[in-house]
């Protein structure tokens, strides 16, 4: 999410999610912190929207939720934005679809849109023409001299900006580690039909599902070599529904069955393209591989691509997938043994292209990981922009550029919020950090009645405990935990402790010391005191 501001003018490019890494236990998604934006609601004037994809567009319906702007984006862009828009229960949002080449004025800007390639078509870099000067932003792309499509990269309108003059360059960063090019969309499509022609029974296709461009190939394959093509996976669904119905795939008449109709086709006539390229564990490829889907069962004799690298964090769930599916006697082709997959973003060569025509003053590698924005740095001073002219910047970060300046500015509050379930930002690092412990130690309750006056023990003390060990076989331990409870409360009264938070804090130290020199483990411990 980059927000542009010139006096009291802001505008926002693309405001994505996240999918949680290993850690953030029971997130379902992460979306950028906007309370910069929100204090400033007022000057906040539109959106404009690179591309399709979730990181880039996934955040917007929470965005919408709060701010009533106009949004810009091409056809397909806003067509997925739509669906998830009435997902979110969000009807009315003010949604403009443009074109590459055409400008808009907003504010104090001059907004020109230019057509690059990516993994998913309709994708556009973004100039924003400001009192002084230029800035533009390439959104992802890759220098595709063949994509699928046929539109190719707006190498001529590039060329004109360059020739004009660029103030700051914000460029893609996520393959600046690859040398060389990246390959085009097209050797997928090769790599499809060598497989097609060779297999024997079912193919299963696991890819994004918003990666039209590879859809369409392998539904153009399936057609030439006479398949079927089944759709599995609500998100695939989806993407194939919208981008059918505006034009951006084309699908022959009677190809697309039903995946209940799939077993009244022998198996040489069916292609299933799915969703679960990346293991994820509710995902349709991984119910299959675990037999757990309830109308695809994999069987020997079947082709599975898993066309797609894994997102870095997936590795260990991709490969278990594909060890199960050999198990179930699938053949399984994947990029690290073949030409499965390419990538939608510039190698390095692209990225010395792109800098070389728009000849920036000011240059700011952008998206990916930290290391990918140092290395694109590197790239830049090779080619000859000034090491003092380059920011290398974190999330919250505030770059201010004069027509002759350019410096680092300060912070705004920036960084991630969480989404769990309905809630947004409700879960900080207080409960992620519970959350840990009990997942890895578990958690101990331990439950009693005192009389309040005479301080005796009514009833209890019980432990209940879960995720800690297993009580059937640990009733010598939880006995003694029961005495060491029972001392801790004795200490307590003897003292004259009566406070109800010094009571809960002595049985918690008392237990705590006591398991951990038995166990070696620290359980969560809650006690809970009721009074008569």
């Amino acid at each position: 999410m980059m927000v542009i501001k010139y006096n009291d003018a802001i505008i926002v490019i693309d405001a994505g999610l996240m999918f949680p890494e290993e850690e953030l236990l029971g997130i379902d998604m992460v979306i950028p912190d906007m309370s910069y934006l929100i204090e400033n609601k007022d000057k906040v004037k539109a959106v404009l929207l690179t591309h399709g994809h979730e990181d880039h567009i996934g955040g917007m319906p929470y965005f919408l939720k709060q701010f009533d702007v106009p949004v810009y984006g091409t056809r397909l862009t806003l067509g997925l934005l739509s669906a998830k828009l009435k997902e979110a229960g969000i009807p009315r949002a003010s949604l403009n679809v443009v074109a590459p080449r055409d400008v808009l004025n907003i504010g104090p800007f001059k907004i020109e849109f230019i057509k690059v390639s990516h993994s998913i078509p309709d994708t556009v870099g973004i100039a924003v023409h400001t009192p002084v000067g230029t800035v533009v932003h390439t959104g992802d792309f890759k220098l595709d001299p063949t994509p699928v499509d046929g539109k190719v990269t707006d190498f001529y309108k590039l060329a004109e900006l360059g020739e004009k003059g660029v103030l700051v360059l914000m460029s893609d960063s996520t393959n600046a580690e690859r040398p060389g090019f990246t390959l085009s969309e097209k050797t997928v499509g090769n790599t499809f039909e060598e497989t097609f022609r060779v297999a024997e029974g079912r193919i299963i296709i696991a890819t994004f599902a918003s990666n039209v461009h590879r859809l369409q190939q392998a539904i153009y394959t399936a057609h030439k070599f006479k398949r079927k093509v089944a759709i599995v996976g609500r998100s695939m669904l989806n993407v194939v529904e919208i981008a059918n119905e505006l034009g951006y795939l084309d699908i022959p008449d009677g190809l697309l069955i039903d995946v209940d109709e799939i077993n009244r086709y022998p198996h040489k006539q069916v292609v299933i393209l799915t969703t679960g390229s990346q293991g994820e564990p509710m995902s349709a490829l991984t119910r299959m591989a675990m037999s757990e889907h309830r109308q695809v069962e994999i069987v020997a004799g079947d082709t599975v691509i898993i066309s797609a690298m894994p997102i870095p964090g997936n590795e260990k769930l991709v490969s278990r997938i594909i060890d199960q599916l050999f198990k179930l006697g699938a053949r399984v082709i994947y990029e690290a043994v073949s030409g499965i997959h390419v990538s939608g973003h510039p190698s390095q060569e692209e990225l010395k292209l792109m800098i070389n025509l728009l000849k920036p003053k000011y240059f700011v590698p952008i998206h990916g990981e930290y290391r990918h924005l140092i290395k694109h740095a590197e790239i830049a001073r090779e080619l000859g922009i000034k090491p003092q002219n380059i920011f290398v910047v974190e999330n919250g970060q505030v770059l201010e550029f004069t027509k002759k300046s350019g410096r680092l500015a300060g912070k705004v509050p920036a960084g991630r919020v969480l989404v769990d379930g309905l809630g947004v930002g409700d879960v900080g690092n207080i409960v992620l950090r519970d959350r840990k412990q009990l997942a890895q130690d578990g958690i101990i309750i331990v439950v009693l009645t005192l009389n309040r006056e005479s301080g005796d023990i009514v009833a209890g003390p019980d432990i209940v405990t879960r995720g800690f060990v297993y009580v059937r076989e640990s009733e010598q331990l939880i006995d003694e935990a029961k005495q060491k409870v029972t001392e801790a409360l004795n200490k307590c009264f003897n003292h004259g402790l009566l406070e109800w938070s010094a009571i809960k804090s002595q049985v918690r130290d008392a237990l705590g010391k006591y398991l951990f020199e038995k166990t070696r483990r620290r359980p969560m411990i809650l006690p809970i005191i009721m009074e008569i």
